[in-house]
């Protein structure tokens, strides 16, 4: 993955709460950029996984998000297991909820598989939404 800050930690998001590890952001962004990332990141929370009452956010299947002022998206996803039965369904479902939102007019979700999916990615949010601890 060329985004050298792949591996950075956030320690929160738009709503306070804990990012997953791995999940990065843009450093250096103006503040439409960053204003634009914060919705990007807001409509990722609507997006949850058909099998697991949780967003994909707080669960840790975002990997990488960026927003560039003209509009395009781009997001590194990935799942809990390679053969989850929603892997055809759930980019898509990404594409969406990144395309709704304002200000977004191109969207590139990719799937990715490096580093493997574990629950020790889930923030504390899901962790106890799935009664974890």
């Amino acid at each position: 993955m060329p985004d050298d800050t792949l591996h950075a930690n956030l320690e929160t998001t738009t709503t306070g709460s804990s990012l997953p590890p791995l999940v990065t952001t843009q450093a250096g962004i103006s503040e439409a950029e960053q204003a634009l990332l914060a919705a990007v990141i807001e409509a990722l929370h609507t997006v949850y996984d058909p099998e697991i009452p949780v967003d994909i956010w707080e669960l840790g299947l975002i990997y990488r998000v960026k927003v560039e002022a003209s509009g395009d998206a781009e997001v590194d996803m990935t799942l809990t297991a390679p053969n989850c039965p929603v892997a055809g369904d759930m980019p898509e479902m990404v594409r969406g909820a990144v395309m709704a939102t304002e200000g977004i007019t191109e969207c590139r979700v990719e799937l990715v598989w490096e580093p493997p999916w574990t629950p020790e990615r889930m923030s504390e949010v899901a962790r106890l939404q799935l009664d974890m601890f």
